[in-house]
């Protein structure tokens, strides 16, 4: 199956960049613009003695769902299909002598949550920490504490589908078949060399008609647990009963690669993906992360390349009462998580999910979350899920009064990038079927600090487009290092990093979805108001879920509307709980010039960055 060829997405796309560059603002306008589709290693700790037996709080029992749940099963208990096999077949029973993985007499096969944090414990892998709502692990993956994006790689097979289809550059920088080979059979005979192994079976995707079958093999339980945590656990054993995994992540991570520059690689770390031989393998970092956006690359892959083309979503998304789904997208620092969290709607999901002729589902079976600067206050349900089962990663721990190791959430001297896994149902109020139908309304979150977008705005299905294939928000002032001044933030389809198709491939599939089921488009902004960032506020929680509650109950789109003169959308005149001078961002600065000359600064940014989808600049 072939995408659209790479002249008629030039072909569209400088249509409407042309179109933008007539107009005075070369931004926006959407009277204007119509889019058209087309065809290290981690510290050392004491190990305790004796492992701990950690039972579930009972807030484990309190979720709720717009599907019905029996409150008297727990999801911990009810998940239940570990297996210990040892003996010198232990490989062939479980089937990763297919691999060529023939040496380990033990392997840890889907490992109970209960039994994975004995191992944790046994193995000195991590610290326990005590977190307000219960004991949780804790490890540090050492000098890698996020994603490694210079050293993901994606194996050339000449004349193959991928080849053809694969958007190559920066993002899927290409290897060939040789080095893969070459880094496999390393990993292989490092896996040989051990006497045990953890293995881990699942799926991705909750919609059976597109879910993969997923096979995970490590070196340590606490990367079993993340995967465990991330993905969708099998319900009984029958699931993985001589499972045939469609892709298969050999994590190696204790490894290098000593030879990368022989390799053309970056560095020694390699994270590389054979899409052909239906297998990945990983060196030299810790990184839980890896693991679970490798997947998501190849979600991204796999559906829109299905005979039945599906769309893959960096979002979250939730669902009311009456079955009304929406979907919110946003980098990070836009809100992305907390806004989808919703007292009055159920979870989906909080980061990957698809769109199929069923409607959306989530990818996962977990949620991976920043906890710089965590707050009960402010992240109720994420503070929340911190307890039995769920895994910090890179949190500072510091000793309280009475000797317990407790998490610092706002002591970021090892990162800003500290995280929590823990399985959805960490989350009171999740939807348990983590399907739900195709969505009314969807949510681009924007974070601008320049101070000029108002805090909603409608969006034509040509605007949606733009601001999808755009993916804006703005860095600020202290965030890294050399950063002065509001800065734009532009990530296709509000997930860059991990598109392996061409962006315009995904915004194809986004409008036809929007026109065929009636989906309404929404810009968000969560950043400053009155001012850029130094000079103006930013804008409250109350007033952006104001905003959120008006789109999804139906208020906003029976509002009476004015015209942004600078980027054409429509703005709501007034809305219930939102100040009116704040939804004209003009009216909210004091000095009108000033804010003529960003919005065109901003605007100019918009169509600067558009170039590169025209093949222009």
């Amino acid at each position: 199956m072939m995408i659209s060829s790479s002249a008629c997405r030039r072909l569209m796309l400088r249509k409407a960049l042309g179109v933008y560059e007539r107009t005075a603002i070369k931004a926006l306008s959407a009277r204007s613009f119509t889019y058209s589709p087309i065809n290290y290693q981690p510290s050392t700790v004491k190990t305790p003695s004796a492992p701990q037996v950690l039972k579930p709080p009972t807030v484990q029992h309190k979720y709720k769902s717009t599907a019905a749940v029996d409150p008297c099963v727990s999801p911990r208990e009810d998940y239940n299909v570990s297996e210990t096999v040892q003996g010198n077949d232990a490989c062939s029973k479980v089937g990763i002598d297919k691999l060529g993985i023939t040496g380990p007499n033990t392997i840890y096969h889907n490992l109970t949550f209960q039994e994975l944090f004995d191992h944790e414990v046994a193995n000195g892998e991590g610290e326990v920490a005590h977190a307000e709502y219960g004991d949780t692990f804790t490890v540090d993956t050492g000098k890698f504490t996020g994603r490694s994006p210079k050293d993901k790689w994606i194996v050339l097979n000449k004349g193959s589908e991928t080849a053809a289809n694969i958007d190559w550059g920066d993002v899927n920088q290409p290897t060939s078949p040789e080095v893969f080979d070459e880094l496999y059979e390393k990993a292989i005979k490092h896996f040989n060399t051990k006497e045990k192994a953890y293995v881990f079976d699942c799926f991705c995707g909750a919609n059976p008609k597109s879910q993969k079958k997923i096979r995970f093999v490590h070196e340590m339980a606490w990367q079993q647990h993340f995967v465990t945590n991330m993905f969708i656990r099998p319900e009984n054993k029958d699931d993985i009963e001589n499972f045939d995994p469609d892709f298969t992540v050999i994590n190696a991570c204790s490894q290098v690669d000593e030879d990368w520059e022989r390799h053309g690689l970056n560095s020694e770390v390699a994270v590389v993906f054979n899409v052909e031989k239906k297998a990945a393998i990983i060196f030299g970092t810790w990184y839980g992360g890896e693991n679970k956006k490798g997947i998501f690359s190849l979600m991204n892959y796999w559906l829109p390349m299905a005979d039945n083309p599906q769309l893959p979503m960096h979002c979250s998304a939730n669902v009311g009462k009456n079955g009304d789904s929406a979907l919110f997208f946003g980098l990070s620092g836009t809100g992305k998580t907390t806004l989808s969290a919703d007292p009055h709607r159920a979870l989906i999901g909080d980061d990957e999910h698809g769109w199929d002729e069923d409607g959306v589902f989530n990818f996962e079976g977990g949620c991976y979350a920043k906890t710089i600067n965590l707050a009960e206050k402010t992240e109720p349900d994420i503070y929340r899920a911190i307890h039995t089962d769920a895994m910090l990663e890179n949190v500072a721990l510091h000793r309280s009064s009475d000797g317990k190791l407790v998490p610092d959430y706002f002591d970021v001297s090892k990162t800003q990038n500290g995280r929590v896994s823990y399985p959805i149902f960490h989350i009171d109020n999740y939807h348990k079927p983590q399907m739900a139908g195709h969505p009314n309304n969807i949510i681009f979150l924007t974070c601008d600090a320049f101070g000029v977008l108002p805090p909603v705005s409608k969006l034509s299905s040509g605007q949606a487009m733009y601001h999808f294939i755009s993916g804006y928000t703005a860095k600020v002032a202290g965030t890294e290092r050399g950063i002065t001044e509001p800065t734009p933030n532009f990530s296709a389809c509000f997930g860059a990093a991990f598109l392996t198709l061409h962006p315009t491939r995904y915004a194809d599939l986004l409008a036809e979805k929007m026109e065929k089921h009636d989906a309404h488009a929404w810009l968000v902004n969560t950043g400053w108001s009155g001012g850029s960032y130094g000079v103006g506020e930013r804008m409250s929680i109350k007033t952006t879920r104001s905003c959120i509650d008006s789109i999804l109950d139906g208020t906003a789109a029976q509002a009476e509307f004015a015209n942004d003169e600078i980027f054409g959308f429509e703005v709501p005149v007034s809305l219930p709980g939102v100040d009116g001078h704040l939804l004209n961002p003009r009216n909210a600065w004091d000095n009108k010039d000033s804010y003529d000359q960003t919005a065109k600064k901003l605007a100019g940014m918009f169509a600067k960055n558009f170039e590169q989808f025209s093949g222009m600049g």
